[in-house]
């Protein structure tokens, strides 16, 4: 007799249907990480004159999470094999919902982001799991409609949320934010109780063979990550020796992590990334085409409110009302790409997605103080529709052919490096938005929109879509083709 609780109990009390009720109740927990990851966004200027601090310190609400968040990622596939899945899932939703709650409390800066770090914490470790479930427990042909469905239902909630957000920083101020990931929270722990099975990955039994995490690994890609961030803001301050030592320190970090990963498979032990994953050619051209997009998908999460706001002076409501449209095109988009992804070129569509992004960011420069409200509705929906192609098709095209046995490690590892990415990105816009405010010289500070404060904010947007363009290049290079010592017949 199946254990309570284990995923043969499960599939035997909920037949076909379990796997569909797991992937609800696991988007329901996604949703409420994607939230926390975007929502702040709108109430960093609301909270930089509340603290009376500046641009780059406020943009650490946006990186710090950033950084736990990518950081954390590679914890899953162990947390998986040492607690399970129910474990692991309620742990992180447990975790999310209170950081939500202290973060709405505080009344202190650094509170603030030590919260927003555990929310990090937290939403890293869910965001590999859909991936992992979708890949083992749905046969090739039901992919791409598990794909679809899951997608389009983790994008509804941040497509409504900058508009609710919005709403709730002109009522009642920022910290109304942080609260609402609570019911999300609280809707998905009760669901996981019923459908997410306590076993690993596999349907064997959790703790089995007692795992030990890669503490030397993850210390490694901690500092790294630090290293960098810290060296980018050391760079726009014009501290270059420092900035130099740090950027230095994140190669060396980068150099003992490869060869501690390498160490810990020659002595049979679990390493935090698994090298072999790389000779895969779709994954690891997969993985360069998520490192890109990264920067350029969560920089403009961070710009494109602030631009709107601070260039445009438009209020946090109308921010959210005009990117409302544009969240649910998104939400569109993926319900119909995703069921396509699984039988259509992922270079193809990766591609494509990509070059409508490009084009939505190269577009801004048309935009002025004079500029029809509509104008900016139809270019952020642009972006979207860019997104709507490259968000179901990267992640399951690149892992698709890869042996079973690595597909935890395979999500971990190009979500890891798709929110560094994104971490950087943040901190890169932040800082070239300070960097080219001074050239024109203008600051954030001031009261009044200008010129000159546009062309800065031009300059950044041209950025991101060049950082687009390069990822073309390499999404190129996406083939469903099979490697012969990763793949597995299905």
């Amino acid at each position: 007799m199946s254990e309570r609780g284990s995923l043969a109990e499960l599939q035997s009390r909920y037949g076909t249907r379990h796997r569909w009720l797991l992937l609800a109740t696991v988007m329901i927990g996604s949703m409420a990480a994607i939230i926390s990851s975007t929502i702040m966004n709108v109430g960093i200027p609301d909270m930089s004159r509340q603290f009376a601090i500046g641009q780059e310190q406020a943009q650490w609400v946006s990186s710090g999470f950033m950084v736990a968040m990518t950081v954390s990622m590679l914890t899953t596939p162990w947390l998986l094999v040492r607690f399970g899945y129910r474990r692991t899932y309620t742990g992180c939703m447990l975790l999310l919902a209170s950081a939500g709650i202290a973060g709405g409390l505080s009344t202190d800066y650094n509170l603030v982001l030590v919260a927003r770090v555990a929310e990090g914490l937290a939403a890293g470790v869910v965001q590999p799991i859909p991936a992992i479930i979708i890949l083992r427990a749905f046969d090739t042909s039901e992919q791409g409609r598990a794909n679809s469905w899951f997608g389009m239902g983790v994008v509804l909630a941040p497509a409504i949320g900058p508009s609710i957000g919005g709403l709730l920083v002109d009522m009642f101020g920022w910290r109304s934010l942080f609260f609402m990931v609570v019911p999300f929270c609280a809707a998905s722990l009760w669901l996981s109780y019923r459908y997410v099975p306590t076993t690993a990955p596999g349907g064997v039994s959790a703790n089995h063979g007692k795992p030990t995490l890669d503490i030397g690994g993850l210390a490694l890609a901690t500092v790294g990550t630090l290293c960098l961030l810290n060296g980018l803001v050391m760079l726009h301050r014009g501290q270059y020796s420092l900035s130099m030592g740090l950027l230095l320190a994140t190669l060396a970090c980068l150099v003992g992590f490869i060869a501690w990963q390498r160490w810990q498979i020659a002595r049979d032990g679990l390493p935090l990334m698994n090298l072999a994953l790389f000779a895969h050619r779709p994954f690891a051209m997969g993985t360069v085409v998520a490192f890109i997009y990264g920067i350029a998908l969560f920089g403009s999460t961070y710009l494109i409110p602030v631009y709107l706001q601070l260039g445009l002076g438009l209020s946090a409501s109308h921010v959210g009302t005009l990117l409302l449209p544009a969240g649910l095109v998104l939400a569109l988009t993926i319900a119909i790409v995703g069921r396509y992804s699984s039988t259509h070129p992922t270079h193809l569509l990766v591609s494509f997605g990509l070059a409508l992004l490009a084009l939505s960011f190269a577009l801004m420069l048309i935009v002025n103080l004079h500029t029809a409200l509509w104008i900016l509705v139809v270019l952020a929906v642009l972006g979207r529709i860019g997104l709507g192609f490259v968000l179901p098709s990267l992640n399951i095209g690149a892992m698709r052919s890869l042996n079973t046995q690595l597909i935890p490690q395979g999500a971990s590892t190009i979500n890891f490096l798709r929110m560094l990415g994104g971490a950087a990105g943040v901190s890169l816009c932040g800082i070239l938005l300070e960097w080219r405010l001074a050239a024109h010289g203008d600051t954030l500070t001031n009261t009044t929109t200008s010129l000159a404060r546009l062309a800065a904010f031009d300059e950044v947007f041209l950025l991101l879509a060049a950082v687009c363009a390069l990822a073309m290049l390499a999404a190129w290079k996406i083939r469903d083709v099979r490697h012969p010592a990763l793949a597995e017949s299905k």
